[in-house]
């Protein structure tokens, strides 16, 4: 994947900025902020286009950037950026950031935009983020992180999560369970190096180290997902045999088990049986609306 270049790492006011002030056409009057109705689309000035404050992304893609350039070019700009207005004749931009910056890079003066009378900062960070997750390409990373953002920032549940974006709820969890990476594997993942896949079957290992150790065996070998996988059943089984018990895991019977109660409560669950037939059972929450609803479950069950 190509690095990062020139502005692409400043954020869109500095590529507003520095937009060198030279004459030209006088472009489509923005229409004032009372006159607009919610949910119209006009022509504004980029000028007029403030960045926003809540872009989920971090990373642009020079090479994509450039390919999206060149579409524009050729066919114009079809799909409108999103905006809120934030005073007379000015914007604050929801959604469309690459489209803003492919167009500014243009020399274009107007864009089409989706005008959206959003009040509120949590209703504009909901919908910067859900905009985001649905049209734009974001990395592992940036997908995790706006869940996360959803979650912590705007009060949503997993499962609220879920039903904005159109995904099912284990989808949404596994993207949550990578932001447990070091930042060497966060970061390959960022850039497109390892995949998706492969993170999946790494966060399945908890030692950190080991985490790391094949991470690097994967950058050096080349190493699919399958193998991936099969690296980290291998590993723990090892585990298992090493442990302090003696015995070997039932993984049939235990694995089962496991897999009934992550279906029961919607979680992560971990099963650790010990010497003599006693064990624990470990079950994950990610925010503190996740145990409350854990809570709730466990409720239900007494006597």
């Amino acid at each position: 994947m190509s690095k990062v270049k020139g502005g692409l790492g400043k954020g869109l006011s500095a590529l507003i900025r520095t937009s060198p002030a030279v004459a030209r056409p006088v472009a489509e009057e923005a229409a004032p902020v009372e006159k607009i109705l919610d949910g119209t689309i006009s022509h504004l000035e980029i000028a007029n286009i403030r960045p926003n404050p809540f872009q989920p992304r971090a990373d642009f893609d020079q090479q994509a950037l450039d390919e999206l350039k060149e579409s524009i070019r050729q066919k114009g700009l079809i799909q409108p950026v999103t905006v809120r207005p934030r005073g007379e004749g000015i914007y604050e931009l929801i959604s469309g950031e690459r489209r803003i910056r492919a167009a500014t890079e243009l020399g274009l003066l107007t864009v089409p935009a989706y005008i959206l009378n959003v009040t509120t900062d949590e209703d504009m960070l909901e919908m910067a983020l859900i905009e985001n997750l649905q049209r734009e390409h974001l990395n592992p990373i940036e997908i995790a992180i706006s869940y996360q953002r959803l979650m912590h920032d705007v009060g949503l549940t997993p499962e609220d999560v879920a039903k904005k974006v159109a995904k099912d709820r284990t989808t949404v969890v596994n993207f949550l369970r990578l932001l447990k990476l070091p930042e060497k594997i966060k970061s390959s993942l960022r850039k497109g190096e390892l995949s998706m896949g492969h993170a999946r079957a790494i966060v399945a290992i908890v030692d950190e180290q080991v985490q790391i150790r094949l991470f690097d065996r994967i950058v050096k070998q080349g190493l699919n997902v399958r193998q991936v996988e099969k690296l980290v059943r291998d590993f723990s089984k090892k585990s298992d045999k090493k442990s302090s018990s003696g015995l070997r895991r039932a993984d049939s019977a235990v694995g089962n088990i496991e897999e009934r109660m992550q279906q029961i409560l919607g979680t992560r669950v971990k099963i650790s049986v010990k010497e003599g037939g006693r064990g624990e059972i470990l079950v994950e929450f990610y925010t503190a609306d996740d145990l409350e609803r854990l809570f709730d479950l466990f409720s239900t069950i007494r006597p």
